[in-house]
């Protein structure tokens, strides 16, 4: 099984609770087993800022799942959380977004891993390294080091 990082956050129609349901869906996914989830933390819009606070988190989860399997898996979770994308860094009752999967770097139209933002932004950070506090980056890069860097 390859060990992933996915953040999930949410600003719309009771965001606790949608991330609750979230991470239940994806200890369901098959091949995959849920391993630890971060705290829930609130913090302000990243990207359009006139919006409701998020709710955040990230989950580790191992899979044997492709890493694109993985992506279609959790747009289907979004989705039945009524998730739409129609303004980028819009409001949203779900996002989940694959972080990391394993050392693998992929670069592809609809998928980049490492995610291209992870380092620049402390509410995927903090409770990534909440869980995850000795992990590095597939190139190496400490991501503690990152957010001292901030």
């Amino acid at each position: 099984m390859i060990r992933c990082y996915l953040a999930l956050g949410s600003n719309l129609k009771t965001p606790q609770r949608q991330l609750h349901q979230a991470i239940n869906a994806l200890r369901k996914l098959p091949d995959c087993q849920l391993i630890k989830v971060a705290s829930l933390y609130s913090n302000t819009a990243w990207g359009r800022k006139v919006q409701p606070s998020f709710y955040n988190t990230v989950v580790e989860l191992h899979t044997r799942l492709t890493p694109q399997q993985l992506l279609f898996q959790c747009q289907k979770i979004e989705k039945k959380h009524g998730r739409y994308r129609r303004i980028k860094w819009g409001a949203r009752t779900l996002d989940i977004d694959v972080l990391l999967f394993g050392n693998r770097k992929i670069s592809q139209p609809h998928l980049v891993i490492p995610h291209p933002h992870m380092l620049k932004r402390d509410f995927v950070l903090i409770p990534l390294l909440e869980i995850a506090p000795g992990l590095t980056m597939p190139d190496g890069t400490s991501i503690k080091a990152e957010i001292h860097g901030h």
